[in-house]
């Protein structure tokens, strides 16, 4: 008898001072696509987040307490994505989540959390539906529309007419597809093949063997890490370098490539770092990892946590609705490691950086 009530003291114990340690701790949540497919570029983002952390704390942490995110990983599927979701907004009652990074994970994820009236901040997918999530999500990178016309008219700059499309059939690869052919029409140029392969195949030969067969100037592309590794290994093996690629969101289209591969590879992405600030920001991600970042994305996710801590202290408060309005005051002109972030009326950003990228051993500016 002695001994069950001792358990149960010690149980009670745990629970009060796992309590007392939340009340002490200022948290928000994230999904990321730790494992799966995009792992890559969940572990560059994952990096940044912590690092967005560090730099919370070391100036006070947020509302006089200590700042934390709660990293969930989705598993590169829509299924895990939203019980992560549900974990952080049930049981630990996060205002904010910031998270996917695949649109079609994104969308169904931001709109349980409007649902929920919990604050959802998109920092990494471009689908144009992004839009229509809910009123209390925002978005902090540039969607299709944008980059389908500065990589229609990059295209066009460096004298390709005539193009070969290939991307996935998701929410993002249709909006890329038919968002380029549109943009790249108006200039002049014509999508002679467009294919949308089905994503987790082991191998996509005869996609890619049914876009060579048009003989294009240059193939146009996106894709994910590990598939586009998949892709651009077989396009290699079949002799379709031999014409030039050309990669939309580059860093994501090589993140898991070999550089022997990828070498030559030009395309664009969204803007990375910008301005004194962002400098700082790379300085502090290469000091930290001893290496620089593989993806464009972490600044979004460094700026997602900044500012969240912001808008809090600003709310003084962490009831998501206060959150949101600081938010929309914030986010009228804020100086991010992105560049200066403004929000529309529905919260989207507006005036989205991007970056003309080659592979020389890396992603590099050209």
């Amino acid at each position: 008898m002695m001994m069950k009530m001792k358990v149960v003291l010690a149980a009670a114990w745990c629970a009060i001072s796992a309590g007392a340690i939340a009340q002490e701790t200022v948290q928000m949540g994230a999904v990321l696509s730790l494992t799966g497919a995009n792992a890559t570029v969940g572990e560059d983002v994952r990096r940044a987040v912590d690092l967005a952390v560090e730099k919370v704390n070391s100036q006070g942490g947020v509302l006089g307490k200590k700042f934390s995110v709660i990293v969930e990983d989705s598993g590169g599927t829509p299924t895990t994505a939203l019980n992560a979701a549900r974990k952080l907004v049930s049981v630990d009652k996060v205002p904010v989540v910031i998270g996917e990074y695949s649109s079609g994970i994104s969308i169904p994820l931001g709109q349980y959390l409007v649902k929920e009236g919990v604050t959802h901040i998109n920092i990494a997918s471009t689908s144009v539906k992004i839009r229509d999530i809910g009123a209390t999500s925002f978005n902090l990178i540039g969607l299709e529309n944008f980059g389908n016309k500065f990589s229609a008219a990059d295209t066009w700059a460096l004298g390709y007419r005539k193009v070969a499309v290939i991307a996935p059939n998701n929410a993002y690869g249709q909006g890329v597809s038919h968002g380029f052919k549109e943009e790249f029409e108006k200039l002049g140029g014509q999508v002679v093949t467009e294919v949308l392969y089905t994503a987790g195949q082991s191998t996509y030969r005869r996609e890619l063997q049914q876009i060579a067969r048009s003989a294009p100037d240059a193939y146009v592309y996106t894709a994910y890490g590990q598939e586009s590794a998949i892709l651009n290994r077989e396009a290699f093996e079949l002799g379709l370098r031999k014409t030039p690629w050309y990669g939309i969101l580059l860093s994501m289209c090589l993140s898991d490539t070999p550089a022997e591969i990828a070498n030559g590879q030009l395309g664009m992405e969204v803007g990375s770092v910008d301005g004194p600030a962002g400098r700082a920001y790379a300085e502090a991600f290469r000091a930290k990892y001893k290496e620089g970042m593989k993806t464009s994305y972490t600044g979004y996710a460094y700026d997602a946590v900044l500012m969240t801590a912001a808008a809090i202290n600003k709310a003084r408060s962490t009831k998501p609705a206060d959150i949101q309005a600081a938010l929309k005051e914030i986010g009228r002109d804020y100086a991010g490691v992105t560049g200066s972030i403004s929000f529309d009326q529905d919260r989207q950003r507006q005036n989205p950086p991007y970056a003309k990228l080659k592979y020389d051993g890396k992603v590099v500016p050209r």
